[in-house]
């Protein structure tokens, strides 16, 4: 696995007295599958507003997409009730359907092959026992704002990785 590179790593709300949900939108993007890929986070609590970007030089589109969710959730510095908007069924099913068979088979899928990108499943799996999330599929480059931005900053990602690599 390659290294993965930032934008920013500041924490989100750390403030215990903000009540309120916060609105997560997640992207992933990839330069060729595998190739140089980036992940994006736009982070929302009432008018308080946090974006993250990030990339890998060799990659996958699955593996951003979680990579997207995995830093908006290590974001938050507390337990939080989250609406979580992404355009992954892949990482939405994942989470909310497949991994409770993943984990019963070791991992393994209901084929008996190894899970893939089963290193971010555990991370993630972990990560969301910490908030209430409530998963929210959208429709990709269909307009909804955050979605939009969240791509935005996942292109923006591909280019950290870009210049990382020259």
């Amino acid at each position: 696995m390659t290294e993965s590179i930032k934008s920013e790593a500041a924490s989100f709300f750390e403030n215990p007295d903000e009540e309120g949900i916060i609105e997560i939108w997640t992207d992933g993007a990839c330069k060729g599958n595998p190739g140089l890929g980036g992940w994006g986070v736009l982070l929302r609590r009432g008018a308080h507003e946090k974006t993250l970007c990030g990339g890998e030089r060799l990659t996958t589109n699955n593996r951003m997409e979680m990579m997207a969710v995995i830093e908006g959730l290590r974001a938050l510095k507390r337990p939080s009730q989250v609406r979580l908007h992404l355009d992954s069924q892949y990482v939405q099913k994942g989470i909310t359907e497949w991994i409770h068979g993943w984990k019963q088979r070791n991992w393994r899928t209901a084929d008996k092959k190894p899970v893939k990108n089963a290193d971010l499943w555990v991370i993630l799996d972990e990560l969301v026992q910490n908030h209430k999330v409530s998963w929210h599929w959208v429709r990709g480059h269909a307009g909804d704002p955050g979605n939009e931005r969240a791509d935005q900053l996942a292109n923006n990602g591909v280019e950290l990785a870009r210049r990382q690599s020259v």
